[in-house]
């Protein structure tokens, strides 16, 4: 996992196997900017097959949906303190990377010129 490659702490939570709490979910939504738009995967067999309008969904239904179909969500999903990030992106990942780690690289690049 790219968390191991920088050396990196995390816990590993996989939700297919054990479906998050709906305070979880709670908190996770409350955390985005787009609310289900950020975290539902429109691409996915499931909500293709469900076919379903999530935002006409109270929050209870959402979360029990959810619950029912838990690979509806975007992953990883990656929680800290301070920030939250929903899919894989390389360049917006790195904001997990300590601070000390992100200005050694920062460093390292200046001085090779590139």
């Amino acid at each position: 996992m790219w968390f191991n490659s920088y050396g990196v702490p995390f816990e590993e939570h996989n939700i297919l196997t054990q479906p998050m709490t709906a305070e979880d979910l709670k908190s996770i939504l409350a955390k985005t900017e787009n609310g289900t738009e950020d975290i539902i995967s429109t691409r996915s067999k499931v909500f293709q097959k469900l076919n379903v309008d999530v935002d006409e969904l109270t929050m209870n239904q959402l979360i029990s949906l959810i619950s029912e179909h838990p690979s509806l969500l975007r992953r990883p999903i990656i929680v800290d303190e301070k920030r939250m990030q929903i899919g894989f992106n390389e360049d917006e990942i790195r904001a997990f990377l300590p601070r000390s780690y992100r200005q050694a690289e920062l460093r390292d690049v200046m001085s090779s010129g590139a």
